[in-house]
C-alpha cells in the first residue's frame, strides 16, 4: 500500500503516493553520491549563486505551497504563506553570508601557515516532521547543500506532497540533478540508509523517542547526527512586565501552528502579584481566536494533525482537571467535523500535572503563579527539555540575567521564541544535539579540517 495523505480539517483523502523499496532508494542514493562528486568541488560562490533563484521559486509558488501545507496538516493558510516567505528569506541570508561563514579561518601555531577549512562530508539524510513542512526541510537543506553536500529528504508521511514539492523547487532553481531528492519509504528502508556507508550524516527533527532511535542507529555506524527534538518552553512574566505586550506574546507564542510547535510557549510562570490579571486577559484573548477552516483567511486556529493527537490533548486536560487545575476556556474538542481543539487556558496548575511535565503539542496553556525570580528559574529548569525560553520585563538587565540562567538552547527577553537564520538554533537535555542555522548550522555537516604548512 502507498502513502495516503488526509486533510485533518475534513477527514477526506487527499492523495496516495507509491512507496519506494530498498532497491529504488539505493538508486536514489547512488544518484546523490554521483552528483556530489562535482557539486562538492564547486566554489562556495557558485553554490550560493543558486539561492536567489530558489527564493524566487518559493515566492512564485507561494499560494500553491501554502494551500498544500494547509490541506495536508491543517495550518492556517495565512501562517503557511508566512512560512514560505521565511524560507525565501533563509535563502537570501545564506546567499549573502555563506562566503564569509565557509571561508578558511586563519590560526596561529608554530608553522608557516595554519588555517581551518570546512569541507563537505557527502550525502546527508534528513528526517523531517509535519508541523512546518517547508521551513523544517529547507532550514536543513539550504545550509547543507550550500556547504557542498548532497541531501536526501525523508519527510513525514502525512506531508508527502510537500516533501515532493520541495525537491521540485530545488530542481526548478537550477540545482544539478541528484543534489536534493525526496524519498517516500518506510522505516526499514530508512534504517538501511542510515547504516549505508555512503550516507555520511543525518539530521532529524521530531519526537524524543524518534531521536533516541536514530541516535542509537547513527552511533552504531559512527555517523554525524543533529537532533532537534521536543520542547516545553517556559514563558516567564515578571511583575514589572508590560502586561499588554506579555499577553499578546503569550497568545502568539502558544498558538503558532495551532500550538503544534516545538518552540511554542508551553509553561507560563507568572509573578503572583499580576498572575490573576494576566491569566484573565490571556484566557479572554485565547477564547476570542477564530477557529475554523485552515483555508479561510480569517482563521487563526486550524486543525490538529490527527485523531491520535486529539486524544492526547483530551487526556492531558483531563489529568490536570482531576488534579485540581481550573479551566478558564476551551478544554474539549469542538462539536464539528474534523480535528479541532479550541484554545485552552488552565490556572492553578501544579508541576505534577501532565500539561506541565510533558510536551503539549496543541493549543493548551497552563499558568502557574510564582513568588519570586528564584522560583521562576527553578521551575523553568525543572524539565527534561531545554529548547527555548523567554522572560518578560521592563528591566532589560534583570531579564537578560534570568534568561541566561535558563537551561535552553535559545532564550529571549520580551519576545516569543523564534528561529532566525542569522542565529544558531537547537536544544539541550532531551531537546536535542547540535545546531541548525547561522554559521553553526552551516558547518555542522562539514569536515573541520586543520591545514598546517611548514617551511621546506
Amino acid at each position: 500500500m502507498g502513502v495516503v495523505t488526509v486533510n485533518p480539517a475534513t477527514g477526506e483523502k487527499l492523495a496516495e503516493y507509491p512507496r519506494q523499496d530498498a532497491a529504488q532508494v539505493t538508486v536514489v542514493l547512488a544518484r546523490a553520491v554521483g552528483a556530489g562528486r562535482d557539486w562538492s568541488r564547486q566554489p562556495v560562490a557558485a553554490r550560493t549563486a543558486l539561492l536567489p533563484a530558489l527564493a524566487a521559486r518559493l515566492r512564485a509558488r507561494a499560494a500553491e505551497l501554502a494551500r498544500l501545507m494547509s490541506l495536508e496538516m491543517g495550518k492556517p493558510v495565512t501562517e503557511a504563506r508566512a512560512e514560505v516567505e521565511k524560507c525565501a528569506w533563509l535563502c537570501e541570508v545564506y546567499a549573502e553570508r555563506s562566503g564569509e561563514w565557509l571561508a578558511d579561518t586563519p590560526m596561529a601555531a608554530d608553522g608557516l601557515r595554519h588555517s581551518v577549512a570546512y569541507q563537505p562530508l557527502g550525502v546527508i539524510l534528513s528526517i523531517m516532521p509535519w508541523n512546518y513542512p517547508l521551513w523544517q526541510a529547507l532550514r536543513f537543506g539550504v545550509p547543507t547543500l550550500t556547504a557542498g553536500n548532497t541531501s536526501l529528504l525523508k519527510h513525514a508521511s502525512n506531508v508527502t506532497g510537500c516533501g515532493l514539492a520541495i525537491a521540485e523547487l530545488f530542481a526548478e532553481a537550477g540545482y544539478p540533478p541528484g543534489c536534493f531528492q525526496t524519498i517516500v519509504a518506510d522505516h526499514a528502508v530508512v534504517s538501511g540508509l542510515i547504516a549505508h556507508d555512503d550516507v555520511r550524516g543525518l539530521s532529524l527533527t521530531g519526537s524524543v523517542e524518534a531521536g533516541r532511535r536514530v541516535a542509537e542507529l547513527a552511533g552504531r555506524h559512527l555517523k554525524k547526527v543533529v537532533l532537534e527534538l521536543g520542547g516545553s518552553d517556559p514563558f516567564i512574566v515578571l511583575e514589572d512586565a508590560d502586561l499588554e505586550a506579555a499577553v499578546r506574546g503569550a497568545v502568539t507564542g502558544r498558538m503558532l501552528c495551532t500550538g503544534q510547535s516545538c518552540i511554542a510557549a508551553k509553561r507560563f510562570l507568572v509573578a503572583r502579584a499580576i498572575a490573576g490579571e494576566f491569566t484573565d486577559r490571556f484566557a479572554a484573548a485565547m477564547a476570542a481566536l477564530p477557529v475554523g477552516d485552515p483555508l479561510d483567511e480569517a482563521t487563526r486556529v486550524g486543525a490538529i494533525v490527527n485523531e491520535d493527537e486529539m486524544q492526547v490533548l483530551a487526556d492531558q486536560c483531563a489529568d490536570a482537571l482531576k488534579k485540581g487545575a481550573r479551566l478558564l476556556t476551551g478544554g474539549r474538542r469542538l462539536a464539528r467535523p474534523g480535528c479541532f481543539f479550541p484554545p485552552t487556558v488552565l490556572s492553578e496548575v501544579t508541576p505534577d500535572m501532565a500539561i506541565w511535565r510533558d510536551e503539549v503539542f496543541g493549543p493548551i496553556a497552563p499558568v502557574l503563579a510564582v513568588t519570586d525570580d528564584e522560583q521562576a528559574v527553578r521551575l523553568a529548569n525543572d524539565s527534561v527539555f531545554g529548547l527555548g525560553g523567554s522572560v518578560w520585563t521592563r528591566n532589560l538587565d534583570r531579564g537578560e540575567r534570568l534568561a541566561r540562567r535558563l537551561e535552553s538552547g535559545t532564550v529571549f527577553v520580551n519576545s516569543i521564541v523564534k528561529s532566525d537564520p542569522r542565529m544558531p538554533f537547537g536544544g539541550v537535555k532531551q531537546s536535542g544535539l547540535g545546531r541548525e542555522l547561522s554559521w553553526h548550522g552551516l558547518r555542522e555537516f562539514t569536515n573541520v579540517q586543520g591545514v598546517n604548512v611548514y617551511p621546506a
